[in-house]
């Protein structure tokens, strides 16, 4: 990959350069990343997933996010806030998922909390915090932050929330993940995609 900017996809179409590495990503980057995501259920699926993310790469989570919805009741907050020990021992011995008992755990913990939230409160909390004014499209994947004073400040509310497992910089890939910021770069497919969807 070249972090130089955009390299042709297998369409010819110019993309991310990280997004042309494996068939996976392309699918990811063009359908799913820098998309908005609303719902609290959907977006508990995010926040799990770059939980378990961290300190791997993003390939190793996306081949197996359907051994993770499997795992974890297709992420439905309600479903996964009535996992207990005997749930934990399970999905520990679950060869299609990340198999970390803290990243477990904290999924079930961050169940139980949301649980006792109003609908729409995770949505409304996360989406507090995109940037009020859209910045502008990064040119090389050099200038794409790893962390914003919007990330820090989402992390900070998460925490207080009582949710774990979320740092500055997982919030920052929650954020682009979940399409409140665009770091698609300048002249990339999906950037334009997005922007004539959004205009």
């Amino acid at each position: 990959m070249s972090d130089l900017g955009l390299v042709p996809g297998p369409d010819g179409g110019p993309r991310c350069a990280w997004a042309v590495a494996t068939e996976d990503y392309i699918a990811y980057h063009d359908t799913e990343w820098g998309r908005p995501v609303h719902g609290d259920d959907a977006l508990y699926e995010r926040l799990c997933l770059e939980a378990f993310q961290s300190g791997l790469s993003w390939l190793t989570i996306l081949r197996r996010r359907e051994g993770f919805r499997k795992a974890f009741a297709d992420f439905r907050i309600a479903a996964v806030a009535e996992f207990g020990p005997a749930d934990v021992e399970r999905l520990l011995g679950d060869e299609g998922i990340i198999r970390n008992r803290a990243k477990i755990e904290a999924t079930l913990a961050n169940a139980e909390v949301l649980a006792g939230w109003q609908p729409g409160e995770l949505d409304a909390l996360i989406w507090s915090h995109a940037p009020a004014e859209a910045g502008r499209a990064p040119k090389r994947l050099a200038d794409v932050p790893a962390v914003t004073a919007e990330s820090t400040a989402l992390a900070k509310a998460l925490k207080k929330a009582g949710i774990r497992f979320v740092g500055p910089t997982t919030a920052y890939a929650l954020m682009q993940a979940c399409g409140l910021v665009n770091d698609h770069l300048a002249g990339c497919v999906s950037r334009a995609s997005r922007a004539s969807r959004e205009g």
